[in-house]
């Protein structure tokens, strides 16, 4: 009687054995790339699945989107600075058989192909380039990597370049160079307002010459200004055409 138990106790703990390595419950997020004695055989789940023990094994695929910093490049731009660029690298796996047959860890394969296409793109950019026009910059790195990883069966969906550290001897000379800009530009606004003012005179002195009656008017109206100044000392301004006709008209007289 013993000894039954005892079997019954082997067969159920083999059993058991048996049903745990075989049966596999996957999430809706993974995928399990079968192998059967050593041979590719298929994509399974999401869901229950049944394996044969020791005859076929699984290897589980994440199908979410995954993200990976890329660490600080040492970077050197084609107007020849050396700077530091870190960026971050969303990905995902649309093919679970290509990313687990054709490569052997893409993790770390697509790290440093990340790595060296960064360095590769922002090389040929100049550094107000990579300032300023970073969208475009990720635009170009990601559609490089997405070509080269498709033969992984990895989709790269956005890549975000985080920080342009610059020395700071480089930082004082940016400094520098945006002071002078804005200095060029006050210079340039300021002969632009003196080319309209001189422009104004010239029309209002064209206008003044067509319309004696206006000169007068001037004329009066600068001598009101005179007067309401607290000054002791009037500086009477005589317009030579008023000085001709009093000296005409006396010449007349006699």
């Amino acid at each position: 009687m013993m000894l039954d138990y005892l079997t019954y106790g082997t067969l159920a703990l083999v059993v058991v054995l048996f049903l745990s390595s075989a049966i596999r419950i996957l999430r809706e997020y993974e995928r399990g790339v079968v192998f059967t004695l050593g041979r590719f055989t298929g994509v399974k789940g999401p869901g229950f699945i049944i394996l044969i023990p020791v005859v076929q094994q699984m290897v589980k695929v994440d199908l979410r989107v995954m993200v990976q910093v890329v660490p600080p490049q040492d970077v050197i731009s084609r107007d020849n600075v050396s700077v530091k660029v870190n960026a971050v690298l969303y990905f995902r796996i649309i093919d679970p058989e290509r990313a687990i047959i054709k490569v052997g860890d893409y993790m770390a394969a697509t790290s440093q192909l990340a790595q060296t296409t960064l360095r590769s793109v922002l090389g040929k950019h100049e550094l107000d380039e990579m300032l300023a026009e970073r969208d475009r910059l990720n635009a170009d790195v990601q559609e490089i990597l997405d070509q080269q990883t498709d033969v992984w069966g990895i989709k790269v969906t956005t890549v975000e370049i985080k920080d342009v550290d610059l020395n700071e001897t480089m930082v004082r000379a940016i400094a520098k160079q945006a002071e002078a800009e804005r200095l060029r530009r006050a210079k340039v606004i300021n002969a632009m307002g003196e080319q309209q003012a001189a422009e104004k005179l010239v029309e209002a002195g064209r206008t003044l010459a067509r319309e004696p009656q206006a000169m007068q008017l001037r004329y009066f109206a600068a001598l009101h200004d005179i007067a309401g100044e607290r000054s002791s000392t009037v500086v009477f301004p005589l317009p030579m055409d008023l000085l001709g006709h009093v000296t005409g008209r006396r010449s007349e007289a006699t």
